[in-house]
Protein backbone atom coordinates (compact mmCIF):
# COMPACT_ATOMS: atom_id res chain seq x y z
CA UNK A 1 0.00 0.00 0.00
CA UNK A 2 1.08 3.55 -0.65
CA UNK A 3 0.22 6.13 1.98
CA UNK A 4 -1.17 9.55 1.02
CA UNK A 5 2.12 11.15 2.10
CA UNK A 6 4.02 9.01 -0.39
CA UNK A 7 1.54 9.81 -3.17
CA UNK A 8 2.01 13.54 -2.46
CA UNK A 9 5.79 13.10 -2.54
CA UNK A 10 5.55 11.19 -5.83
CA UNK A 11 3.37 13.90 -7.37
CA UNK A 12 5.77 16.57 -6.15
CA UNK A 13 8.70 14.61 -7.53
CA UNK A 14 7.07 14.21 -10.93
CA UNK A 15 6.22 17.92 -11.11
CA UNK A 16 9.74 18.95 -10.07
CA UNK A 17 11.37 16.55 -12.53
CA UNK A 18 9.14 17.74 -15.38
CA UNK A 19 9.78 21.41 -14.55
CA UNK A 20 13.51 20.66 -14.39
CA UNK A 21 13.39 19.11 -17.87
CA UNK A 22 11.59 22.17 -19.24
CA UNK A 23 14.21 24.45 -17.73
CA UNK A 24 17.01 22.27 -19.16
CA UNK A 25 15.46 22.60 -22.61
CA UNK A 26 14.94 26.35 -22.27
CA UNK A 27 18.45 26.86 -20.94
CA UNK A 28 20.04 24.76 -23.67
CA UNK A 29 18.13 26.23 -26.63
CA UNK A 30 20.35 28.01 -29.10
CA UNK A 31 23.51 27.40 -27.09
CA UNK A 32 26.63 26.04 -28.77
CA UNK A 33 29.54 26.92 -26.50
CA UNK A 34 30.19 24.65 -23.54
CA UNK A 35 30.26 27.47 -20.99
CA UNK A 36 27.01 28.91 -22.31
CA UNK A 37 25.25 25.92 -20.74
CA UNK A 38 26.13 27.38 -17.35
CA UNK A 39 23.16 29.70 -17.00
CA UNK A 40 20.31 30.42 -14.57
CA UNK A 41 17.76 28.21 -16.35
CA UNK A 42 20.05 25.19 -16.33
CA UNK A 43 20.90 25.87 -12.66
CA UNK A 44 17.20 26.15 -11.74
CA UNK A 45 16.50 22.96 -13.71
CA UNK A 46 19.21 21.13 -11.77
CA UNK A 47 17.75 22.41 -8.51
CA UNK A 48 14.22 21.29 -9.33
CA UNK A 49 15.37 17.96 -10.74
CA UNK A 50 17.42 17.44 -7.57
CA UNK A 51 14.40 18.25 -5.39
CA UNK A 52 12.37 15.76 -7.43
CA UNK A 53 15.06 13.16 -6.74
CA UNK A 54 14.78 13.84 -3.00
CA UNK A 55 11.00 13.27 -3.21
CA UNK A 56 11.65 10.04 -5.15
CA UNK A 57 14.15 8.73 -2.59
CA UNK A 58 11.77 9.63 0.23
CA UNK A 59 9.04 7.66 -1.55
CA UNK A 60 11.35 4.68 -1.97
CA UNK A 61 12.09 4.76 1.74
CA UNK A 62 8.35 4.42 2.48
CA UNK A 63 7.07 2.10 -0.28
CA UNK A 64 8.34 -0.69 -2.45
CA UNK A 65 9.76 0.15 -5.87
CA UNK A 66 7.17 -1.99 -7.63
CA UNK A 67 4.43 0.27 -6.24
CA UNK A 68 6.31 3.54 -6.74
CA UNK A 69 7.73 3.08 -10.23
CA UNK A 70 4.48 3.47 -12.23
CA UNK A 71 4.43 7.12 -11.12
CA UNK A 72 7.35 7.77 -13.48
CA UNK A 73 4.81 7.72 -16.32
CA UNK A 74 3.39 10.95 -14.89
CA UNK A 75 6.73 12.69 -15.48
CA UNK A 76 6.77 11.59 -19.13
CA UNK A 77 3.23 12.84 -19.69
CA UNK A 78 3.92 16.17 -17.94
CA UNK A 79 7.10 16.76 -19.96
CA UNK A 80 5.39 15.88 -23.24
CA UNK A 81 2.38 18.12 -22.65
CA UNK A 82 4.46 20.98 -21.22
CA UNK A 83 6.86 20.88 -24.16
CA UNK A 84 3.90 21.52 -26.44
CA UNK A 85 2.03 24.02 -24.25
CA UNK A 86 4.92 25.93 -22.66
CA UNK A 87 7.82 25.59 -25.10
CA UNK A 88 5.66 25.61 -28.23
CA UNK A 89 7.13 22.39 -29.60
CA UNK A 90 5.26 20.55 -32.32
CA UNK A 91 3.31 17.45 -31.51
CA UNK A 92 4.61 14.23 -33.04
CA UNK A 93 2.67 11.14 -34.08
CA UNK A 94 4.49 8.75 -31.67
CA UNK A 95 4.08 11.16 -28.72
CA UNK A 96 0.32 10.95 -28.21
CA UNK A 97 0.45 7.23 -28.94
CA UNK A 98 2.92 6.77 -26.09
CA UNK A 99 0.82 8.88 -23.73
CA UNK A 100 -2.36 6.99 -24.67
CA UNK A 101 -0.68 3.61 -24.24
CA UNK A 102 1.24 4.20 -21.01
CA UNK A 103 -1.13 6.35 -18.94
CA UNK A 104 -4.06 3.90 -18.65
CA UNK A 105 -1.66 1.07 -17.92
CA UNK A 106 -0.04 3.00 -15.09
CA UNK A 107 -3.39 4.09 -13.68
CA UNK A 108 -4.81 0.58 -13.79
CA UNK A 109 -1.61 -0.78 -12.23
CA UNK A 110 -1.92 1.78 -9.44
CA UNK A 111 -5.53 0.79 -8.78
CA UNK A 112 -4.56 -2.86 -8.49
CA UNK A 113 -1.55 -2.30 -6.23
CA UNK A 114 -2.50 0.69 -4.07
Amino acid sequence: MISPHVVIALLGGAICAAAGQLLFAAGARGRTELLSFVNPRIAAGLGLYGLGTVFWIYSLSRARLIYVYPFTVLTFVLVYLSAILVLGERQTVPGPCGVVLTTPLAISYGEVTC
